[in-house]
């Protein structure tokens, strides 16, 4: 999740910014917008908390939150404007269900080897799930490679600013288009990811947390809530979103330091707790994810194709090894070869 910081600059209307992004949701989302769909796991959808209708706008809130952002914002490398469109879409990426402190070396590396989509189209899918390294849910790796081929074959290797054609490409959902759209090119459009959704939660709807999945109610109050002028509207995105990692924060917020504290509707009821189902944490010690993991960490660091006996070691039960070993398969993550052979996907 990222957010511009500064001006126009170039060919990039607005650089990047980033906003801590939750990491406990499973890896079962079919698009790239894994970001958007709760604080931590997905379970039963609660109902639909009272919506307090559209906004009748949103202007008594965008300059005490933008002003804040103007002095608070982090100093991050996807929002300097040398990263440029691609370097907000590696970012989206990236962060989805990540914390900033785990993307930021692998951003690094990622954007030194492939300055451009073209760089990284050129490379077999499975350098881009080497080359993810630990962030989880590798699949997005395999999207964001799908997504650098589309964007060379597509439009001549350049991140298209047009937010119908963004969504068009592989692996992109409506919030990495809206994203990249207004991150990259100070366009307006509602930017809904998980810090951003519990602002508005807070602050307009008067409740502690909003719906695990994102909902038509949400959608409307973000477009009511967007200021009419673009350039504003993309500072607006980036500056709640920023609100929203940093100090509308899902656990132990810090209201003394927020700018619109004493407009926030779910302050002034007396913080009223959350009313829906128990909000549980993802577990991973144990879980097919957790033995996923371990395998694709030895397809990692070989460079020729592995055995199963290489695999069989990395975990002790056979049924659960299988059925993990499986669903990489099946996710294009591993490529079987002949002979019991096993290696990260070529083509």
């Amino acid at each position: 999740m990222t957010a511009p910081t500064k001006p126009p600059h170039g060919t990039t209307a607005l650089p990047p910014a980033a906003a801590i992004a939750p990491h406990t949701a499973a890896d079962t989302a079919t698009n790239a917008d894994t970001a958007t769909i709760a604080d931590t796991v997905p379970g039963p959808a609660p109902a639909e908390p009272p919506s307090a209708g559209p906004a009748p706008g949103g202007a008594h809130l965008h300059s005490p939150v933008v002003d804040w952002f103007e002095d608070n914002a982090r100093d991050l490398p996807w929002r300097r404007p040398e990263a440029g469109a691609w370097g907000v879409m590696v970012s989206e990426f990236m962060l989805q269900q990540t914390p900033v402190s785990r993307v930021l070396p692998v951003y690094e590396q990622w954007l030194a080897r492939w300055p451009r989509p073209a760089d990284l189209a050129a490379e077999a899918p499975g350098e881009a799930v080497r080359a993810w390294g630990r962030l989880g849910y590798p699949r997005r790796a395999l999207r964001l490679h799908g997504a650098a081929v589309a964007i060379t074959e597509r439009h001549g290797g350049d991140v298209p600013a047009d937010h119908a054609q963004l969504l068009a490409l592989p692996g992109i959902g409506e919030y990495t288009a809206a994203a990249v759209a207004s991150f990259a090119y100070g366009q307006r459009h509602a930017v809904l990811d998980t810090n951003v959704r519990r602002v508005f939660a807070r602050a307009v709807t008067g409740v502690q947390y909003p719906p695990n999945a994102t909902t038509a109610a949400e959608r409307r109050l973000a477009r009511a809530l967007l200021p009419e002028d673009e350039r504003t509207a993309a500072r607006w995105a980036a500056a709640s979103m920023e609100l929203g990692a940093l100090v509308c924060t899902a656990k132990n917020e810090s209201c003394h330091r927020c700018p619109i504290a004493a407009q926030c509707a779910w302050r002034l009821a007396g913080k009223p707790e959350h009313a829906g189902p128990p909000r549980r944490g993802q577990t991973y010690a144990g879980t097919d994810r957790q033995v996923r993991g371990k395998l694709l960490a030895v397809l990692r660091e070989a460079h020729a194709p592995v055995p199963q006996s290489a695999l069989d070691r990395v975990w002790h039960e056979p049924v659960q090894r299988a059925r993990a070993l499986d669903g990489l398969v099946a996710d294009g993550l591993v490529e079987p070869l002949p002979g019991g052979l096993y290696r990260l996907p070529h083509s």
